[in-house]
C-alpha cells in the first residue's frame, strides 16, 4: 500500500503550540490526533500559598486576549468559598468588562485569524492588501472593546483595577458617557460586521453536539448562571466535578474533558452559548442574526465566525444599556472576611465556559487550585470534526485539503497556551 503524507510545518492563527494527524485508509478515516506538545505553564501550583485576594492578578495572567475571564473565574469561585454575593452597580460593571473583552477578543478572532480561510489568504496582513476597509473596521472594533478594559480594568492586557469584592476603582459616571459614544460607532461597525461575515462560502456540514454553556432566565451570560446542556444538564457551578472530567491522552501535555455519563465529547462557546440562550438575546439582536441566515441554534461549525459577530453587536448593545442605567456605588468594594471554604466558578470566557475551583485555609491561603479553560473542553470535539469532515473533502488537491484540516481547528478559536504560536499538521492518506 503507497503511503503518502502530508505535512503543515505551521499552522498560524492560532494561539499555543501543537499538531495534529490525520491517518485515511481506504477513502475512511482511521483517527485523527489532537496532540499538544507546549510545556506546561503550571498556574495552579503558582497558586497555592498564595492569598485569596492575589489570585485575580496571577490568574489574569494566564491570558492575553482573554484575562477578564481567567481574574474574574477566580474572583466568582473566591467570593463563593468566602460567602459573599456582589451585585447592583459592582455587578453591572463586571459585565461591562465582560462586554470590553468578548468585543475584542471576537473582532480580533473574525478579522485577523478567521477571514482569511474563507477569502483565500494566508493571513491577515495579506487579506489587508486587498480589503483594508474591513481589517480597519475590525482593529477599530477591537479598539473599543480595549477602551473598555482600560477604563475599567486599569489596562487592556491583563487588568489590574479587578478584586475580590468587586473593584480598586469604579469609573465616574461622566467617564462612561465619554465610552458610549465609542460605543455607538462601534455598534454600526458591528452590524457591517455581521452582514460581512454571513456573506462567506460556508462548507455544508453539521454535527448533532452536545451543548454546554452557562445559562440564565434573564440574561445572556456572561459571569453568572447554571451550567446547562442541549441534553438535559442543569447544575450550579458547583457540581461541575460530578459531571466533567478531565482525562490524559499519552500524546498531549494537555487534558481532555468529556462529560462522566457517558465519556462523550462536548462543545463550548459561542455555538453552545447560542443555541442555549438565544431566547435571550435583545429581539434587535435575534432579528440580526435571522438576517444573517442564523436559526435560533446553529450546528455549523464553520458559521462559528457569524456567531461570533452576533455576540458582538450583542456585547456593543448590552454596554451601551449598562452605560446610560450606571449609578456610582457607594464603594468600590465590599468587605471580605478570610474564612476556610471550597469555592466554585464559572463564567463565559469568549471561547466558551471556564471554571474554577480553589480550597482555602483559615487565613485565606490558596490550599489548592484548579482551572478547566474552554479549549481543554473541546479538544475532543476537534478531534470529532476533523475525523468526520475530512472524509467529505478527500476528494480534494492536497493543498484544499490542508487548508480545510487546518479551517476546521480554526473555527474553535483554540488557546493552546494563550500565546500565539504555531500547529503543525501530518496527514497520512496510506
Amino acid at each position: 500500500m503507497t503511503r503518502k503524507t502530508i505535512k503543515v510545518g505551521y499552522l498560524a492563527r492560532v494561539e499555543g503550540e501543537g499538531s495534529f494527524s490525520v491517518v485515511v485508509r481506504g477513502g475512511k478515516v482511521r483517527s485523527a490526533e489532537l496532540s499538544i506538545f507546549e510545556p506546561p505553564r503550571f498556574f495552579e501550583a503558582l497558586l497555592r500559598g498564595r492569598d485569596f485576594a492575589e489570585a485575580p492578578d496571577i490568574t489574569a495572567r494566564i491570558c492575553g486576549i482573554c484575562p477578564v475571564a481567567y481574574q474574574m473565574s477566580a474572583v466568582h469561585a473566591m467570593e463563593n468559598a468566602l460567602g459573599v454575593t456582589v451585585d447592583g452597580p459592582l455587578r453591572e460593571l463586571r459585565r461591562l468588562l465582560y462586554c470590553g473583552e468578548w468585543i475584542e477578543s471576537h473582532a480580533l478572532h473574525i478579522y485577523l485569524l478567521h477571514a482569511p480561510d474563507f477569502l483565500g489568504y494566508a493571513g491577515a496582513i495579506d487579506m489587508a492588501r486587498d480589503h483594508g476597509e474591513a481589517v480597519r473596521r475590525g482593529l477599530a472594533l477591537k479598539k473599543a472593546g480595549n477602551d473598555i478594559m482600560t477604563l475599567l480594568g486599569g489596562r487592556e492586557i491583563h487588568p489590574i483595577n479587578v478584586r475580590v469584592g468587586g473593584f480598586y476603582r469604579v469609573p465616574r459616571r461622566g467617564e462612561l458617557a465619554g465610552l458610549a459614544e465609542t460605543l455607538k460607532h462601534a455598534r454600526e461597525l458591528a452590524a457591517e460586521t455581521l452582514d460581512w461575515v454571513a456573506g462567506f462560502d460556508f462548507p455544508d456540514r453539521e454535527r448533532d453536539y452536545t451543548f454546554v454553556a452557562l445559562a440564565h432566565p434573564e440574561e445572556y451570560p456572561f459571569n453568572r448562571g447554571r451550567i446547562a446542556s442541549s441534553r438535559g444538564l442543569d447544575i450550579p457551578p458547583d457540581e461541575y466535578d460530578a459531571h466533567f472530567a478531565e482525562h490524559q491522552v499519552a500524546r498531549s501535555t494537555a487534558l481532555q474533558s468529556r462529560l462522566i455519563d457517558d465519556g462523550s465529547s462536548y462543545l463550548v462557546g459561542p455555538l453552545a452559548r447560542y443555541a442555549l440562550n438565544f431566547a435571550r438575546l435583545p429581539p434587535a439582536v435575534q432579528q440580526a442574526a435571522r438576517e444573517a441566515g442564523l436559526g435560533p441554534v446553529c450546528r455549523n461549525p464553520f458559521q462559528s465566525i457569524v456567531v461570533r459577530a452576533v455576540e458582538v453587536l450583542f456585547a456593543c448593545d448590552e454596554a451601551l444599556r449598562l452605560i446610560d442605567a450606571y449609578e456610582e456605588p457607594e464603594r468600590p468594594a465590599i468587605a471580605v472576611t478570610p474564612c476556610a471554604g471550597i469555592g466554585h466558578g464559572a463564567t463565559e470566557a469568549p471561547r466558551g465556559l471556564l471554571y474554577h475551583r480553589y480550597r482555602l485555609a483559615a487565613d485565606g491561603t490558596i490550599a489548592d487550585a484548579r482551572i478547566v479553560p474552554p479549549t481543554s473542553q473541546n479538544q475532543a470535539s476537534i478531534e470529532e470534526d476533523l475525523a468526520e469532515y475530512v472524509e467529505g473533502f478527500l476528494d480534494l488537491p492536497d493543498d484544499e485539503l490542508r487548508h480545510h484540516c487546518e479551517q476546521t481547528v480554526r473555527n474553535y478559536d483554540p488557546c493552546i497556551s494563550c500565546a500565539t504560536h504555531f500547529l503543525r499538521l501530518d496527514l497520512d492518506r496510506g
